[in-house]
């Protein structure tokens, strides 16, 4: 892969001059738990003056009242994501009281399902819709799976870029749409084969509270700490174990993203089958809705995964009825765990390594990837989780077994090249500071998050929760204390009145029942997309209700 790597970068180089690579764009999705001062659950409801959960473009909720979820707009430098990322959190920090937003993965302290209220998003159909695939997941998974936090990272290119892209490859005959959702399958592929390196590397998520298993059974994997922690001694990242996001009927989709058609197919195939398990759970009962229907998936957005392709659905189109529409337009990745040591959970050296990253899986070769690797691939992440900073641990990679600062290494010299491409379309140097300073972790596993996390765990004896509820106050207190431009609050204040009107509006305007509107929407949802017709105003926002 390295000579090919080394030929793309050269013949790029004269692109990355002319700094047309600086117009790279992203975007944070952050979650994190409101938590009252003793680290418990907020069982309040989610603050009026945040604005509508259900309109609020950058203000909402996930699968809980209390799990916030903060979603910046697309930028083309990282520290402008960031910026409005904290301003974000600031603003929240003037109407949340004496509340706090957890900085961990894993979540606060729990008092069994029932403490993790479902989010409510109002009387629309739409609201409804999102408010009974969350109830669907409950009957399905339980809540407390579903009070998990992370970030997910939005990364694409531009046009122009897919354009000189297409060119260099002798491809200019090739539709724009079908080329770029080509390319962006085969950086897909990549992050597969190399997604543990990013467990590894930002895994922060070691330890648990006793809450987190309601039942009292503990996993051989886990070993108490105190009274009420549990910690894995080499884990990195619990969130991504199956101990958080889980799904074992998924696991027959098999999806290894080959090809548009054939995600867009199995996802597809996964709404509109129905499953034994889920068939007994029941739909409706008395005329209260248990789940959306009894399928394998009850929307596209149920489906886990580390990585997903992305377009942004126009107001008659679910969200894979975009993609083979128009092709993919970004790709969001979705492994990533809260940094509980900085207050925002991300910050701009981790962006610049993931655009790395990202920029590397899509310029190096990228053969399909048959069941058999993918079955592998599986097993390298689980390795990775569960035991990353094991010293013993080791990758099946060609046939090799080999250690992650081996082939961790390996990567990072290929990383180096990108990173200098990257580099000259922009000021200094921050791709290359990046991975500067992110190596040293490849040799000493005691520098990851998840390392410095235990390694507070052991050296203070703190209970878990103790210790991210010292670090939620910390942040807090820094975030109530910065400035916010009075521009930029007015926006928020703006923007949270605004939302409230428009999910009035909604409201009023509504004319057919739930039952009526889930029809129709499932039906429009079965139908390739060349053969959709009609329009509804409420299809854009159904088909985002995650």
């Amino acid at each position: 892969m390295a000579d090919s790597l080394t030929a793309t970068v050269s013949r790029l180089s004269t692109l990355a001059r002319q700094r047309r690579f600086g117009s790279l764009r992203r975007g944070v999705e952050k979650e994190g738990l409101r938590v009252d001062q003793e680290g418990r659950i907020a069982r309040t409801p989610h603050p009026s003056a945040l604005g509508s959960k259900l309109t609020h473009p950058h203000i909402t909720t996930d699968y809980s009242e209390a799990l916030l979820e903060y979603i910046t707009p697309v930028y083309c430098r990282p520290a402008d994501a960031v910026a409005f990322l904290a301003d974000l959190h600031r603003f929240s920090y003037r109407h949340l009281g004496d509340e706090l937003i957890w900085p961990g993965s894993m979540p606060a302290r729990l008092d069994g399902n029932d403490s993790v209220t479902i989010a409510d998003y109002g009387t629309s159909n739409v609201g409804m819709m999102k408010h009974v695939y969350r109830r669907g997941l409950d009957v399905r998974y339980g809540r407390i799976m579903q009070a998990i936090a992370g970030v997910h990272y939005n990364f694409s290119l531009p046009d122009e870029l897919w354009t000189a892209l297409r060119d260099m490859d002798g491809a200019a005959d090739t539709p724009l749409d079908d080329y770029r959702s080509a390319r962006y399958f085969g950086l897909i592929r990549n992050f597969r084969r190399h997604s543990w390196l990013l467990l590894y590397l930002f895994g922060a998520s070691p330890a648990l509270d006793r809450s987190f298993l309601p039942d009292g059974r503990v996993p051989d994997k886990l070993e108490p700490h105190g009274r009420d922690t549990l910690i894995s001694r080499y884990a990195t990242s619990l969130r991504m174990s199956d101990l958080g996001y889980q799904n074992k009927v998924q696991a027959q989709l098999k999806i290894c993203f080959n090809s548009l058609s054939n995600y867009v197919g199995t996802l597809r195939h996964a709404i509109s089958t129905p499953w034994p398990t889920y068939q007994a759970l029941g739909v409706r009962e008395d005329g209260r809705w248990h789940q959306l229907n009894a399928n394998i998936l009850q929307i596209e957005n149920e489906y886990y995964s580390d990585i997903r392709p992305k377009r942004v659905a126009r107001h008659d189109e679910t969200p894979s009825q975009a993609l083979e529409a128009r092709g993919v337009e970004y790709i969001e990745v979705r492994c990533l765990d809260l940094d509980p040591f900085n207050a925002l959970g991300i910050d701009e050296a981790r962006m610049h390594f993931l655009d790395v990253f990202l920029m590397w899986c899509l310029l190096s070769e990228s053969p399909w990837i048959p069941d058999d690797e993918c079955d592998r691939l599986d097993d390298n992440r689980q390795r990775v989780v569960e035991r990353g900073r094991d010293p013993e641990m080791r990758l099946e990679h060609d046939g090799r077994r080999r250690s992650v600062a081996e082939w961790g290494g390996e990567i990072f010299t290929e990383l180096a090249q990108v990173a200098e491409l990257l580099d000259a379309s922009v000021e200094g140097t921050p791709h290359a500071d990046a991975l500067e300073r992110l190596e040293p972790s490849l040799r000493d596993p005691a520098l990851t998050p998840s390392g410095r996390l235990l390694a507070r765990l052991d050296e203070t004896g703190e209970e878990f929760v103790d210790a991210m509820l010292a670090l939620a106050r910390e942040q807090a207190a820094q975030l109530r204390a910065e400035s916010l431009d009075p521009a930029r609050e007015a926006l928020f204040a703006d923007l949270a009145a605004t939302s409230h009107r428009q999910q009035r509006d909604i409201e009023a305007a509504e004319r057919e029942t739930f039952e009526v509107f889930l029809d129709q929407y499932f039906a429009r949802a079965r139908e390739p997309r060349m053969a959709a017709a009609g329009h509804s105003p409420a299809m854009q926002r159904a088909g985002d209700a995650s």
